[in-house]
């Protein structure tokens, strides 16, 4: 057990071990701060734990330098004080943290597609965390109405024919709904409580014209129209037609636009 002992401590390898942790440390510093000066921090977090996230990476920084001082200026073996029994091996730990750092410094963060709303099931009711429609008042004139504040507005009141004939203008992203007829398309967004994990879509359906062209998936667009009462026939999982009546864009000018820095409703 002793000459094993001797041999680690002997070992190049197990001299660096408390430098890679300091590394790792650093490395996530590096990202934090990256994400809060390019904004991409939006992607991934509510805006409201940004002061938490550019906290946690000044942190970071304070530790990366007093453990680099207290090592510069400790023994010369200081893997010494760690020959205990381990379930990984030495160094595992700070290797795993310090891959994924790197990982994140090349890979950027990616907006969530119509492919997580299909999975997640896109609604026209709020989450929970947002459902407050008996506190919900609006002065904002139609046209200015956000899709988020449209869905608000019907969750405090959600008979359709209120709002027959208002002027919409609303941008989000486009999701086909294999159950909606030919001529509508799901405009979304996704609603952020936390972060990106607990995102979930809410949409509007656009109702197009024979002569409009069809839009991809994902494809961000600006929506002007005016609200209607449609009924719309809807397929269900059984292969069912059934008539729902809800409330629809009907479009009367339709711009794509390139996707904006903070796709997400808060």
């Amino acid at each position: 057990m002793r000459k094993k002992s001797f041999s680690r401590r002997r070992n190049p390898f197990y001299q660096l071990i408390p430098w890679l942790g300091i590394l790792a440390m650093l490395t996530w510093a590096i990202l934090l701060l990256k994400y809060a000066i390019t904004g991409q921090y939006k992607l991934l977090i509510h805006p409201n734990y940004f002061l938490l996230m550019l906290a946690s990476s000044i942190c970071l920084l304070l530790l990366v330098f007093f453990r680099g001082l207290s090592l510069i200026n400790s023994p010369k073996n200081p893997s010494e004080k760690n020959d205990h029994i381990t379930l990984f091996p030495p160094g595992f730990g700070s290797i795993l943290l310090l891959t994924v750092a790197i990982a994140g410094l090349i890979i950027p963060p990616n907006v969530l597609t119509s492919a997580t709303a299909l999975q997640r099931g896109v609604t026209e009711t709020l989450p929970a965390t947002h459902a407050q429609p008996q506190a919900f008042i609006t002065n904002t004139k139609p046209e200015e109405r956000s899709l988020i504040d449209w869905v608000r507005t019907l969750n405090a009141y959600p008979e359709p024919d209120a709002y027959q004939g208002l002027p919409a203008n609303i941008t989000g992203f486009v999701v086909e709904l294999p159950e909606l007829p030919d001529n509508y398309f799901l405009l979304s967004r996704f609603i952020i409580t936390c972060c990106a994990i607990d995102a979930s879509p809410i949409g509007i359906p656009v109702q197009l014209d024979a002569i409009q062209e069809r839009y991809p998936p994902d494809t961000w667009l600006e929506v002007t129209g005016k609200m209607k009462t449609a009924t719309v026939a809807i397929r269900d999982r059984t292969d069912q037609i059934r008539e729902r009546r809800q409330l629809v864009v009907a479009a009367t000018s339709i711009k794509t636009i390139p996707t904006p820095p903070d796709p997400y409703a808060y």
